[in-house]
């Protein structure tokens, strides 16, 4: 490899038990390619992949750990490797106390990598003493000990959640029919079939949502206006504290009887007036195309 390689490396390791699983998947969500449990040996040569990628990697997070065996005796040596050709590398270490990873264990009734006769502390010990080096050369080192999952995830949000350009919540907002079952993905769910139903104009029946005369008929209605407004403001409240929990997708499902009409109006209101408060979102009828039952 030549010249300077435009790839972000996050190296994971630390203590067996210490949140290393939630670390990774916490990456993953933040648009980083992530191997779990990667043969030190192969890192130069994976990386030397990322590079071919054409761009189309550009954040790796590497779990590399006690796991390896045999192989983790070879970790200096390959970031040796990485140092020598001028790549730029962060490591992030877990740990936690004694007895949280105890404790940890027996409620997972995983055994300890370095445990064969289950012999949970003498393998905490031993594991901490070949770690020793690594934890010395790591960029960041999080004690999760008192951290619950959501706390683990922000912290690893707040250190690299803000390179990323996909770290910020994906809104996704879906309008569909009660007649054929609530969207399986939706995190929030709205039932609007409280409002005037277009079905039962007769001019309005055939049209749909996208139509302008089913558009003005449900806006027009002071139920409408009234939800509107106030279901505006409970998103906006509730999309902060989301991105606040590490949460990067939002499912918001908008739905009436046949998801032909009102829904259709809706989400696509909605998704409008959020654009302008600064959140993007991304809109499918899920029953749009379906036959034309009761709007």
């Amino acid at each position: 490899m030549t010249g300077k390689l435009d790839l972000q490396i996050v190296i994971i390791t630390g203590l067996s038990g210490a949140g290393k699983s939630q670390a990774v998947h916490c990456m993953e969500d933040l648009g980083y390619y992530c191997v779990d449990n990667l043969p030190p040996g192969l890192l130069p040569k994976f990386i030397e992949l990322c590079a071919q990628s054409e761009g189309k990697i550009t954040r790796v997070g590497l779990v590399i750990d006690i796991r390896g065996g045999r192989f983790f005796d070879s970790l200096f040596e390959a970031l040796d490797a990485l140092d020598q050709q001028g790549l730029e590398y962060e490591i992030l270490f877990l740990e936690a106390a004694d007895d949280i990873l105890v404790r940890r264990y027996k409620e997972s009734r995983r055994r300890h990598p370095l445990s064969p006769l289950g012999r949970i502390l003498e393998s905490i010990a031993l594991e901490r003493q070949r770690l020793a080096e690594l934890r010395g050369r790591a960029n960041k080192v999080i004690d999760t000990s008192n951290l619950s999952v959501q706390e683990l995830r922000k912290q690893i949000n707040d250190l690299y959640g803000s390179r990323s350009t996909d770290s910020q919540l994906t809104l996704s907002i879906t309008s569909f029919g009660y007649k054929y079952g609530i969207p399986m993905d939706a995190d929030l769910v709205m039932d609007v079939r409280f409002l005037p139903n277009p079905y039962y104009v007769e001019d309005l029946r055939e049209l749909s949502g996208l139509d302008e005369p089913v558009r003005e008929f449900v806006l027009s209605q002071k139920e409408t206006r009234s939800f509107l407004g106030q279901y505006i403001q409970l998103l906006q409240f509730l999309i902060p504290r989301y991105i606040g929990e590490g949460k990067t997708h939002l499912g918001i499902a908008i739905g009436c009887t046949g998801g032909r009409h009102r829904s259709v109006v809706l989400s696509t209101e909605i998704s409008r007036i959020l654009l302008e408060t600064g959140y993007p979102s991304l809109v499918k009828h899920r029953d749009l195309l379906r036959s034309p039952v009761s709007g």
